[in-house]
C-alpha cells in the first residue's frame, strides 16, 4: 500500500472539536462515544505508525466524553431466591454450570467466555481469569484478548456447588473426540456465542417466571449477593477484579445505603 501524497488536513484542533460536536449531537450514551472515541484514537495510532502522521498536538487536547448530567443506566440484579428459581429449570449440566459461574464469581460475559479447563484448578477449587472473548472485529468470528484491566487479571475461589457442577461437565466434555485442557469450558474449540448464550437465559427467565436481567446483572447479582451477606468491601473490589476500591463503592453505593440501618442499630445497642 502506498502512502499517500498531497493529503490537505484542517488544523487538528479544530477538527477535534467539529468532531467531537457532531457526535454530542447523536443520541448516544457517554460510554458509547467514548467507546468510538478510543476506536478513533486507534485509527490514528495506525495512521502515526504506518504512515509517519504527526498527531501529538491533537492527542494532547483529546479528551473522553462525559456527562455529569446522565442518568445511570438502569442495574437490575436477582436475590439468591430469584437465582434458585431460574437455575431450576436449566437441565443441561454445561448451561447451568455457565450461568453458575457468571453468579457465583462475577465474571463478565468475556471473561467467562474466555474460560478453559487449564483455567481451573479443581485441587485447590480455584478459577483463573485471564482471557476475554471479543466477537465480530474485523471480520472476525471472535478474538481472545486480555482481561478489561491488569486487576480484572485474578484468581478466585470456586464455590463448592459450582465444583460439583464443573467436575460433571468435564466428565462429559473427555468423552468428546479431540478434547485437551485448551478446550472452553463453555464451548469446546471454540467458545460459546455470546447470542446463544443470552438467548437460552431469556427462554430460562420464561420458563422460571422471574424478571428478565441482562448477562452483565449476573455481574451485578454476585455483588449484591456479597455485600448483602457481610462480604469487606476490599474483598469484594479483588473478587469482581476492579482497579479501586472507588470503582465498587461508586458502582454499587445504592446497595451498601440498604445497610445503613444496622449501623444505626450498633450503635442504638451500646
Amino acid at each position: 500500500m502506498k502512502k499517500p501524497k498531497n493529503i490537505k488536513r484542517k488544523d487538528n484542533d479544530v477538527t477535534n472539536e467539529e468532531w467531537k460536536k457532531q457526535m454530542n449531537n447523536l443520541d448516544l450514551a457517554t460510554r458509547t462515544k467514548n467507546d468510538l472515541f478510543k476506536y478513533l484514537k486507534s485509527v490514528l495510532n495506525f495512521g502515526s505508525k504506518w504512515y509517519d502522521f504527526n498527531f501529538n498536538s491533537m492527542y494532547n487536547k483529546m479528551t473522553n466524553f462525559n456527562n455529569p448530567n446522565e442518568m445511570p443506566k438502569e442495574m437490575e440484579f436477582w436475590t439468591y431466591e430469584e437465582f434458585n428459581k431460574f437455575i431450576s429449570v436449566e437441565g443441561d449440566i454445561k448451561f447451568k454450570a455457565l450461568y453458575e459461574t457468571l453468579y457465583y464469581c462475577g465474571c463478565r460475559s468475556g471473561e467467562v467466555r474466555g474460560i478453559t479447563w487449564k483455567d481451573i484448578d479443581f485441587k485447590n477449587k480455584e478459577l483463573s481469569i485471564n482471557k476475554n472473548i471479543i466477537e465480530n472485529i474485523d471480520g472476525n468470528k471472535f478474538l481472545v484478548s486480555t482481561p478489561k484491566t491488569k486487576s480484572s487479571i485474578r484468581e478466585i475461589p470456586i464455590p463448592d456447588k459450582l465444583i460439583d457442577d464443573l467436575i460433571k461437565l468435564k466428565v462429559i466434555q473427555k468423552s468428546i473426540f479431540g478434547f485437551t485442557e485448551e478446550w472452553y469450558v463453555f464451548g469446546s474449540f471454540e467458545p460459546l456465542g455470546k447470542s446463544v448464550m443470552r438467548d437460552r437465559k431469556n427462554n430460562n427467565c420464561k420458563l422460571a417466571g422471574v424478571k428478565q436481567i441482562r448477562i452483565h446483572d449476573f455481574r451485578h447479582s454476585c455483588a449484591s449477593l456479597l455485600i448483602n451477606n457481610g462480604a469487606n468491601i476490599t474483598m469484594v473490589a479483588k473478587y469482581l477484579g476492579h482497579t479501586k476500591i472507588d470503582e465498587t463503592l461508586n458502582t454499587y453505593a445504592h446497595m451498601f445505603k440498604n445497610k445503613l440501618g444496622e449501623i444505626v442499630d450498633t450503635i442504638n445497642n451500646l
